[in-house]
C-alpha cells in the first residue's frame, strides 16, 4: 500500500498533494485542500492561472473566463469579495492599494502594477500617486481609505524591511484590520513569511511560485470587478 508523504513533505500546495502516492488519486492533479487546512499560497498553474479540469471557478468569475482557481484560493478570496461588494462607493475609489517594499518599487512591484493596469484595474501605487512635496503618510492614509482592497507584495525585500517598522509596516497594520487584504507571495516562501509576520502569514492569498505575475493580476482583476457576466458559477 502506498504511504502518504504529508508527514515528511507536507501538502501545502495542490502540486504537493498530487505528488503524494497515497493522495494523488483522491485529490487529482490540481484539486488542492479546503480552507481549513494550513494556510497556503498554492496557485493554479504556470501559465497565467490556466489549469486543467480539477480546479474551481468562484461565483464572481465570468462564465467565459479562462482562469480556474484552486479550492484554497476560492476560500481565501471569498471574504475579500464580500467586503468589496459591501463597500460604499465614493466617487474616486481605486480598485487596489499596492503595499510593497521600497526596494521593489522599480522591480516586482512595478511589474505587478503594470499587469494589474493592463487588466483594467485602478491601482494606488506610491511611485505615481505621491507627488513632490506631498506628505507621504497622509497620501498613504488617503490611498488606503479610497481603495477597495489592499495587496501586500511579499518579497525578500519586504521581509527584510518589516522588522524595522517602516512605512510598509504601517500600511500592513492598517490592511490587516479588516477582510480586505490579499497577500501576493513572490520570490520567497510561506515559512519565511511566518518567521517575520505570523499575523500576515495567517492570511491565505496568491503566489507566483506556480503562477505568473500576469496570472495573479488577472485573478485580482476578476476579484474587484463588480459586474461579472451572467452565468458565473458559485
Amino acid at each position: 500500500m502506498s504511504r502518504c508523504t504529508a508527514a515528511v513533505r507536507g501538502h501545502r500546495s495542490a502540486a504537493a498533494a498530487a505528488d503524494c502516492p497515497a493522495c494523488s488519486s483522491r485529490y487529482g492533479r490540481y484539486s488542492g485542500y479546503s480552507a481549513y487546512s494550513s494556510p497556503s499560497y498554492s496557485s493554479s498553474g504556470s501559465s497565467g492561472g490556466r489549469i486543467g479540469s480539477g480546479g474551481s471557478r468562484p461565483r464572481w468569475s465570468p462564465a467565459g473566463s479562462v482562469l480556474v482557481y484552486t479550492p484554497t484560493e476560492v476560500s481565501a478570496l471569498t471574504p475579500i469579495r464580500k467586503s468589496v461588494e459591501n463597500l460604499p462607493k465614493p466617487p474616486e475609489i481605486r480598485d487596489v492599494f499596492l503595499c510593497h517594499a521600497w526596494d521593489d518599487r522599480q522591480g516586482a512591484a512595478k511589474d505587478l502594477h503594470d499587469s494589474l493596469e493592463s487588466c483594467g484595474v485602478r491601482v494606488w501605487f506610491s511611485e505615481k500617486d505621491v507627488g513632490l512635496g506631498v506628505p507621504l503618510l497622509r497620501a498613504i492614509d488617503k490611498g488606503l481609505a479610497n481603495s477597495k482592497i489592499g495587496i501586500v507584495l511579499v518579497t525578500p525585500a519586504l521581509l527584510r524591511r518589516l522588522p524595522a517598522e517602516g512605512i510598509a509596516d504601517k500600511e500592513l497594520s492598517a490592511l490587516l484590520a479588516g477582510e480586505r487584504l490579499v497577500p501576493v507571495v513572490h520570490g520567497t516562501t510561506y515559512e519565511a513569511l511566518r518567521e517575520v509576520s505570523p499575523l500576515l502569514a495567517s492570511r491565505s492569498g496568491l503566489s507566483t511560485t506556480e503562477d505568473s505575475i500576469a496570472g495573479v493580476a488577472a485573478k485580482l482583476a476578476e476579484l474587484v470587478k463588480l459586474d461579472p457576466s451572467p452565468g458565473a458559477i458559485s
